[in-house]
């Protein structure tokens, strides 16, 4: 299945470096790209559950899993830096040429990346977990089914619990060009800049947060990362209006902190939430109907609240309500730190 994802994901991020223009095919252009991009995001609902289970199951013992299941996380980190950097490294070919082709490369550049995650996917074994239920002849033959009617409460939950973490993630790495560029004037290879330190930071946070999960419970250190994210996104806005190069940089490169702490004990938090048999189905749809209900919609929320008021503080007020809506969420999760996950530990007989 990964390999699957992979595949569809990686070549439909290539193709989108070959799309013709509009000069050359008209309105197609834009229809071909919004579909390459919808086979992505099909690509990508498969992507995360299927790394997270196989980090985690392959952990060797109960108390590491927090940090084990972080690892996978680091695929966003990785990713920002790499795009961010790729932005700005053929940006300096000129805005004329980056806007006609050069935008093309880092595209068509990503096949390499395929052919990485090609090669190391074909060399891993499912785990132990999951060879277990195959040797019991238990896979479910229709778990996205099984999933929604077994543990409907589990998928609203992850869902829900995301709303702090994702929200204002793309308010931090998205929005905030708008905002800080197009609204304060502030230059764009500084905004670049300071996004791709955060997520050099991240490199840190993130597996310190799902270490952190191991010894003190998953669900706690998530609720402790919600709480601080709810108060993060006013002194994050009380230094980005400021307009000081010096204040908006390092407003920028704490700004994913609050995130890392949500986002290294998440992985786990949700997949533990499943039963072994629905558990890559059911942390998947959780986890992706986030994307939904708060990542998509975020930027776009963000520039209604501040062209309605005016202010940077409507935005953090909405930050708030996000973090109010995922510290009831997570609160009512499950936390199975340092327990079994096989079937029995969920009364699967």
């Amino acid at each position: 299945m990964l390999i699957a994802t992979l595949l569809i994901t990686g070549l439909a991020t290539f193709a989108v470096g070959l799309v013709p223009t509009y000069e050359t095919i008209g309105i197609w252009g834009a229809i071909i790209l919004t579909v390459l991009r919808a086979i992505q995001g099909i690509g990508v609902g498969g992507e995360w559950g299927g790394s997270v289970l196989l980090a985690m199951e392959w952990s060797r013992t109960h108390g590491q899993r927090g940090l084990v299941a972080s690892w996978p996380q680091f695929g966003v980190p990785c990713g920002l830096l790499l795009s961010n950097f790729a932005i700005l490294a053929f940006s300096t070919m000129g805005t004329d040429n980056f806007t006609t082709w050069g935008w093309r490369i880092p595209f068509a550049l990503s096949i390499i990346l395929v052919g990485v995650g090609l090669w190391i996917r074909l060399g891993i074994l499912e785990t132990p977990v999951f060879q277990e239920l195959l040797d019991k002849n238990k896979v479910e033959k229709a778990p996205v089914i099984e999933v929604c009617a077994k543990q409907p409460k589990e998928i609203i939950l992850s869902a829900l619990l995301r709303m702090s973490e994702q929200a204002p993630f793309y308010i931090f790495t998205a929005f905030i060009f708008a905002y800080a560029v197009g609204t304060l004037h502030m230059s764009r290879n500084l905004i670049l800049t300071a996004v791709m330190v955060a997520a050099c930071v991240s490199f840190f946070t993130i597996p310190l947060a799902g270490h952190f999960s191991d010894q003190i419970g998953r669900k706690k250190m998530y609720l402790i990362g919600v709480i601080v994210m709810g108060l993060f996104g006013f002194a994050y806005f009380a230094m980005v209006d400021t307009a000081s190069p010096v204040l908006v940089f390092i407003a920028i490169v704490l700004s994913l902190i609050p995130h890392d702490l949500q986002y290294g004990p998440q992985a786990a938090l949700i997949a533990e939430s499943f039963t072994p048999r629905l558990r890559y189905s059911g942390a998947s749809i959780g986890y992706q109907l986030a994307s939904i209900v708060a990542g998509g919609p975020a930027p776009i929320i963000a520039t209604a609240l501040f062209a309605s008021y005016k202010s940077g503080y409507s935005v953090a007020i909405y930050i708030a309500a996000c973090a109010v809506i995922s510290l009831i969420s997570a609160a009512m999760m499950p936390d199975y730190t340092g327990k079994s996950i096989s079937d029995d530990a969920y009364g699967e007989d």
